[in-house]
């Protein structure tokens, strides 16, 4: 692999994360118990920076676990991948490869011998992500408070992260895509870990 893994693997979680991520580890063996293909649709308001990050660490931690889930993400509205967001992920060792102006399409690749990840900004309803029996999983807090009634989702989880948004164009901007997407990773991480 491409990917520090063990610095996503010692990062803390706190008790409060984890009792926000348990709803998740619950889904997720529950489906593994039954044999159920287990598809996650990461959704954010833009599918630029949360969601992005969450359907990306998802699939490297699949990957990684050897486990059967497939990740997705989407939107109420289309914009684009952030490219801080693609920053911090090539900062973390993904090779990045980009096609298009306004809403490009990213190939992430995170280790050999293995297809990259696509990623672009899209709805949450798009005909890329799965239209029936997965889990919904709002990333950010106006998303899970917005988003239509999914009536095709197996379940829907507020797994809600702050925003580095917050920080464009401040001396700090690097570091907060950083941490958020290191967090992101870590608690996917701990989610399908022991699965």
């Amino acid at each position: 692999m491409f990917i520090q893994i063990q610095q996503i693997l010692d990062l803390p979680i706190s008790d409060e994360r984890i009792a926000v991520i348990e709803p998740l580890r619950i889904y997720l063996k529950e489906q593994l118990d039954l044999g159920n293909p287990i598809r996650l649709n990461f959704i954010c308001t833009h599918n630029s920076r949360r969601s992005q990050f969450a359907q990306v660490w998802a699939h490297v931690a699949a990957h990684y676990y050897n486990l059967p889930i497939a990740s997705f993400s989407g939107g109420v509205e289309v914009t684009a991948f952030n490219p801080r967001a693609v920053k911090a992920l090539e900062n973390m060792g993904f090779r990045v490869e980009s096609a298009g102006r306004d809403n490009p399409l990213y190939r992430l690749f995170f280790a050999e011998d293995t297809d990259p990840i696509r990623g672009f900004s899209k709805l949450y309803d798009d005909e890329e992500n799965p239209q029936q029996r997965f889990a919904a999983i709002m990333t950010c807090s106006h998303a899970d408070e917005n988003c239509p009634y999914l009536p095709s989702a197996d379940v829907r989880i507020p797994l809600l992260y702050e925003d580095p948004k917050a920080f464009d164009d401040t001396e700090f901007e690097e570091k907060a895509y950083a941490e958020r997407s290191l967090q992101i990773a870590s608690e996917l991480f701990y989610a399908f870990r022991g699965l």
